[in-house]
């Protein structure tokens, strides 16, 4: 793969279209400022994380996980550019100085197809079509006798966020210009973190695109110059390398942030969360950290400072890890995420957050409890609403339809098409919309007159 290709601003959806001499922003400042204020990127304000949304004390939703994510993936890609340049003066005249701003934006977008509920909500609506009621749907045929290809069961059976997300950003809903948010085609391709089709997912049920959204994922691969193959209809691709920044960002965040989160949940103590926080550092930088704050200063203000101190460190150390493996990166022999690569202190002590995380974090009460009400709301929408697409001429298949906004294709001739659409409807709904929804439909509540 070569820079020069890899960085395009053609839009997709409008790719003869002619740029505005008068705009001062790149293509990549305008990608980022178009997500930014798009009300799919607002909802994420009321879509958990990890814990459940806020009351007194403030921790993470999806919407400030990925602010957090995009300011890390703005400071790696600008200092790889950077470094790059300095490596090779060549690339100087190139657009390779925007990779900050392309990085920025894909890691902004990198969460807007999560379903709510966190990644319980991933779970539940794999669980629904793979052992659930859905799990009747495979057999299905409609009255044309139209049923699934292997191709679209396994697409519901292996639903992905990450997914979900390149849909949210291609596809063409009811009502919008083609080609989604007519985002620039390396923005785009920095999003795909799995670049294959659920045919090729593994174990982990994760992958880039949706059937539905293969061929919009191959002409983004040929502009830019990806490698991919293609067997019986089911593709698979090396990444763009710009998408090793944007796992490396998040990686770095929710990691580091969960165990900041824990602390102020006091699922962690402030001593065992500061040393988490120093074991990425060696004894020289530890006094050092120590001295910064003396002794009676307030923990959470020790804990906010060590927790800047990390992300700096992570940061600075993937950005080396990039460079150093600048030409596997461009070939596609690069194995692994950047943190796999970490350097001593910094791997052992990030594995150790991982192991804590694990045994503390997410499988605490308050996690656990979101994802068993996660599973029961999002099963009982799907079951509902894959019966109204199915017999949508039943009195209440009528009722339940007509609330749904008339973007979704729940109407569409194709079978598969009618499902995509109920999930693109749950998937875009926030933990509030949804259990306000589910208490609704059970009759739980009432509309305000």
């Amino acid at each position: 793969m070569d820079w020069k290709q890899l960085i395009s601003d053609k839009r997709f959806g409008k790719e003869d279209s002619h740029k505005l001499s008068s705009e001062r922003r790149t293509e990549f400042q305008r990608d980022y400022d178009r997500l930014i204020f798009s009300a799919p990127f607002r909802r994420m304000q009321n879509k958990t994380q990890v814990f459940p949304l806020p009351g007194s004390i403030f921790v993470h939703n999806r919407l400030t996980h990925s602010l957090e994510v995009s300011s890390v993936g703005r400071s790696l890609g600008t200092d790889v550019a950077r470094e790059l340049i300095r490596r090779r003066p060549e690339l100087a005249g190139t657009e390779l100085p925007s990779i900050g701003a392309i990085v920025s934006a894909a890691c902004l977008a990198h969460d807007m197809g999560n379903p709510p509920f966190g990644h319980s909500g991933e779970r539940a609506i794999r669980s629904f079509f793979a052992e659930g009621k859905g799990a009747t749907l495979r057999d299905h045929r409609a009255a044309d006798g139209e049923k699934l290809t292997d191709d679209e069961w396994t697409d519901l059976t292996r639903f992905d966020g990450n997914a979900n997300t390149f849909r949210l950003l291609t596809h063409q809903f009811n009502g919008r210009r083609r080609g989604g948010f007519v985002m620039t085609y390396s923005t785009l391709a920095a999003v795909v973190k799995y670049p294959y089709s659920s045919a090729w997912a593994g174990e982990k049920a994760k992958f880039g695109f949706f059937r539905s959204e293969k061929d919009d994922f191959l002409r983004i691969a040929r502009e830019l110059g990806i490698p991919y193959t293609e067997e019986n209809g089911r593709v698979r691709a090396r990444r763009h390398p710009l998408v090793y920044l944007v796992e490396a960002a998040d990686d770095i965040c929710y990691e580091i942030m969960d165990i900041e989160d824990a602390f102020k949940l006091r699922l962690l103590s402030g001593e065992e969360t500061m040393e988490l926080f120093l074991g990425f550092f060696d004894e020289e930088n530890r006094h050092d950290l120590k001295q910064a704050y003396p002794e009676g200063t307030d923990m959470s203000d020790k804990v906010s400072y060590f927790r800047s101190c990390v992300i700096n460190a992570l940061e600075q150390a993937c950005v080396r890890i990039f460079t150093d493996n600048e030409a596997a990166l461009l070939d596609g022999s690069f194995s692994g995420s950047l943190v796999s690569h970490l350097p001593e202190p910094l791997r052992t002590a990030y594995r150790r957050c991982e192991e804590t995380a694990r045994r503390r974090i997410y499988s605490c009460k308050e996690v656990t409890d979101i994802d068993l009400a996660g599973f029961h709301i999002i099963y009982t929408l799907l079951d509902l609403m894959t019966e109204a697409v199915l017999s949508p001429g039943k009195a209440y298949s009528r009722l339940l339809l007509g609330q749904v906004s008339g973007q979704y294709q729940l109407h569409a001739p194709r079978l598969a098409d009618r499902f995509m659409a109920v999930l693109d409807y749950v998937s875009g709904m926030t933990d509030v919309y949804a259990l306000d929804l589910y208490r609704k439909i059970n009759g739980h509540s009432l509309p305000s007159i």
